[in-house]
């Protein structure tokens, strides 16, 4: 189906019932542009509540919805994977059972990849308790060239706001197991093979933030998936020695600081990475 596009949004048991309600309703029925379809997929045994809220949904919209259920929880990537296999179409909006996409998230970045771009995104907005309650703005570049420069320090994408090609994800071997560095390790992937990559400086979703947001930032799991993603693009010369060394010490030094001083360093990030070559 000409101009049609797949929603893929992935649930598990950790998720709030509210919330996800919420998620959906913002990424179907207040979209401007809807989705084709819904694919979620339960990544391992969800409660009563939000099975009741899938539910709900499904009786409720007008928008096919299919479901993946996966026995057992496998994570993020392996995933995501799975619902890619189900979307009926090539072109896949992502999000998640938290966050809330703009009635015009869709209808802003689904043409971008209709006219030819693999993967697009947009920066975002967080909030903390309500949606008005804005606490912080995530603007990523722009144009490809900005794009592929600032990947080589900092993930170049708002996950939850991206548009992609299924095709162009596939193509690269689709997400691998990265625990909380999987779209990261992807994006890189897909630049490096050249991918055509855009971001919309206007923010299109509000990404909920929560009271332990900064602490799931940090701490020694973290660290270890930090150092195999800057392990994993120096073998692909997706980075230099120097970009490489820098990373660890910066990246990697990060994820061991103090909460507090986690939370400062995090907005200098995004707004001094894109300049540090």
């Amino acid at each position: 189906m000409s101009g049609a596009f797949s929603l893929l949004l992935p649930v598990y048991a950790g998720d709030v019932a509210e919330f996800l309600e919420r998620s959906l309703r913002s990424a179907v029925d207040e979209q401007t542009r809807p989705p084709a379809e819904v694919v979620i997929v339960r990544d391992g045994p969800v409660g009563d509540d939000l099975l009741a809220t899938i539910v709900a949904f499904r009786d409720a919209t007008p928008v096919p919805l299919r479901i993946v259920e996966l026995q057992h929880n496998i994570g993020l990537g392996p995933a995501l994977d799975a619902g890619l296999d189900a979307c009926a179409h090539d072109i896949v909006a992502r999000q998640d059972a938290d966050d809330i996409s703009l009635p015009h998230r869709f209808a802003t970045l689904v043409p971008l990849v209709e006219a030819g771009d693999d993967l697009v995104g947009s920066a975002l907005l967080e909030f903390s308790e309500h949606e008005t309650d804005v606490v912080g703005r995530r603007t990523p570049p722009t144009e490809p060239d900005e794009i592929a420069r600032y990947a080589r320090f900092h993930d170049p994408f708002n996950h939850p706001s991206v548009v992609y090609r299924r095709s162009a994800v596939r193509a690269v071997g689709g997400y691998e197991r990265l625990d909380l560095m999987e779209d990261y390790w992807l994006f890189a992937r897909m630049i490096q093979h050249g991918a055509r990559v855009r971001n919309v400086a206007e923010p299109l979703v509000l990404y909920r933030v929560g009271a332990g947001a900064y602490a799931r930032r940090g701490g020694r799991a973290l660290l270890r998936s930090e150092i195999e993603l800057q392990r994993r693009m120096r073998a692909s010369c997706f980075t230099t020695r120097r970009q490489y060394a820098r990373n660890v010490a910066l990246r990697g030094g990060y994820r061991l600081v103090p909460e507090p001083i986690r939370r400062v360093a995090y907005g200098r990030m995004f707004s001094t990475a894109a300049s540090s070559g």
